[in-house]
């Protein structure tokens, strides 16, 4: 089984942090897979940092989701930045704030589905994520 983890960043107006993927034509939660020896928390961290180049903690576990096609266990976490500003990286090449309402139509379901139940505040969302992932939606690369 693989572990992914992935971060729900606010800024003071409750806009979700979003990076636009380098490799495909797509936008996505900060996050990506857990090496071995690592904890959850200690990846979403790592992610966080590669991807948006900021330092953030994690506030609190906002969803567990099962993807039984990838044999994965994804671990969704609501983080706050701690230090720096959110900047590209090798993995995103834009990034910005975007209203829940207001999310790019090219952002991945499953990841519409986590940031919608870490919105909610309610319980850790215990979820079954099926149908096709980013690279089926959006393609293999990105357009010239």
């Amino acid at each position: 089984m693989r572990a992914g983890v992935f971060a729900v960043i606010f800024d003071g107006t409750r806009r979700v942090l979003l990076c636009h993927r380098r490799d495909i034509d797509a936008w996505n939660l900060p996050g990506g897979g857990v090496e071995d020896g690592e904890a959850p928390w200690d990846a979403v961290l790592r992610e966080v940092r590669e991807e948006v180049g900021v330092e953030a903690d994690v506030v609190r576990l906002t969803g567990l989701y099962w993807k039984a096609e990838r044999d994965e266990l994804v671990f969704n976490f609501e983080c706050r930045i701690v230090s720096g500003t959110p900047s590209t990286s090798d993995e995103a090449d834009r990034v910005g704030y975007f209203g829940i309402e207001d999310l790019p139509a090219n952002t991945g379901a499953k990841h519409v589905e986590r940031i919608r139940d870490a919105v909610s505040g309610g319980p850790v969302a215990l979820r079954v994520q099926t149908g096709p992932g980013m690279r089926d939606l959006f393609g293999t690369a990105k357009p010239a």
